[in-house]
């Protein structure tokens, strides 16, 4: 999809009029006032973004986060009001979506921008990045250009931001990794992205990839992995690193550990499905982490997700928290127009080192 923007892009530095302010997250709607200021830009490639996106895997996944298509009008509202407050940046992925239901994200994201209400500037701002399954069938570049297609049928636009590679074969399956190397730049070639990036992938494996796109002119513009402060394990600060040296943009996904950083859940309250399995074994020893991020908060005048999103942001990266409610939107963009100091994000980090066990990595992530 096409991206024009005139806004530049911010500069962050020790002092902003938004450090001096921490409004409630629900005090810029009433005024129906941006939460950041309107220049507060992150480069991605060549694309600008907010500096926060909105992931999307609930919509049309029933199996871990319950969805039903009685949920779509909620959640067309919770679309229009991240875009009518500068949030033009939707993670999906072709796979999301269970059974019959398999592309729901896709496809309502594209019926969400195609019916948004607002300015057709704006429409044409929006940002779709969206992940390309490794699936054992795609086993050619065409198959992977061919899946590419099809997601840009079932959005019905005529290009995709960008392109990303949702996991890596390298452990399993190395010859058809290089296939799906190649898709990524057939598909970049062809004009289908404006950009290209990969997902779950580990250190060693990000810089090859880096290396052979580079030597095809094909920039890699982002590396999305899970990244929190339950996941601030070798493998992940490695990950950073390697992006801040090559210039390649961090994408945070699972930035508040699946919800065991929101504060919603204890040892004896615990979410319904699989997640409460997780949960039970990692909440008992997360007090510490949770103390510190809500003692912050109240210092703030914030709340627990969005000071544990802020923490992402403050590190470099995009973090890409899912909705599938408008009260949840309205709360994560109260995580925007202020950083944290560099004391409170020591806080943290130590805090988070406390905690016996750290969020279990994706299997898919190759080292």
């Amino acid at each position: 999809m096409a991206f024009l923007t005139s806004a530049p892009t911010a500069y962050f530095g020790s002092f902003s009029p938004l450090n001096q302010i921490s409004l409630p997250s629900s005090a810029f709607n009433p005024l129906k006032l941006p939460p950041y200021w309107p220049w507060e830009k992150v480069k991605i490639g060549p694309l600008s973004v907010s500096p926060m996106g909105f992931g999307t895997w609930a919509w049309g996944n029933q199996l871990l986060w319950g969805y039903q298509e009685s949920m779509d009008t909620e959640l067309q509202q919770t679309f229009n009001l991240a875009v009518e407050n500068g949030i033009y940046l939707f993670d999906t992925a072709d796979s999301y979506g269970t059974g019959k239901l398999n592309g729901q994200s896709e496809k309502l994201i594209g019926k969400f921008i195609r019916e948004f209400q607002g300015k057709k500037r704006v429409q044409d701002d929006i940002v779709i990045a969206t992940k390309f399954a490794a699936y054992p069938w795609r086993l050619t570049p065409r198959q992977f250009v061919n899946a590419c297609k099809a997601s840009l049928d079932r959005m019905q636009i005529e290009q995709i931001g960008i392109g990303q590679l949702h996991w890596s074969t390298a452990n399993y399956a190395p010859l058809q990794e290089l296939a799906l190397w190649d898709g990524l730049v057939a598909m970049y070639e062809k004009g289908l992205v404006q950009a290209v990036g990969v997902s779950n992938y580990g250190p060693k494996q990000l810089v090859k990839i880096y290396d052979y796109l580079k030597a095809r002119g094909v920039p890699l513009c982002s590396a999305q992995v899970q990244f929190s402060l339950l996941s601030m394990g070798q493998d992940q600060l490695e990950i950073k690193n390697i992006c801040d040296s090559l210039g390649i943009r961090l994408i945070a996904y699972s930035p508040l550990g699946l919800g065991m950083l929101t504060g919603k859940y204890t040892p004896t309250k615990l979410p319904p499905g699989p997640r409460a399995l997780l949960f039970r074994q990692i909440l008992p020893g997360l007090e510490p982490l949770l103390s510190s991020l809500r003692e912050i908060a109240q210092r703030r005048r914030k709340t627990v997700p969005q000071v544990a999103i802020n923490w992402c942001i403050c590190m470099g990266a995009i973090p890409i928290p899912g909705v599938k409610t408008v009260k949840q939107a309205k709360e994560n963009l109260g995580a925007l127009g202020w950083r944290l100091s560099s004391g409170e994000l020591l806080e943290l980090e130590n805090a988070g080192r406390e905690s016996p066990r750290r969020m279990i990595q994706n299997i898919f992530q190759t080292r």
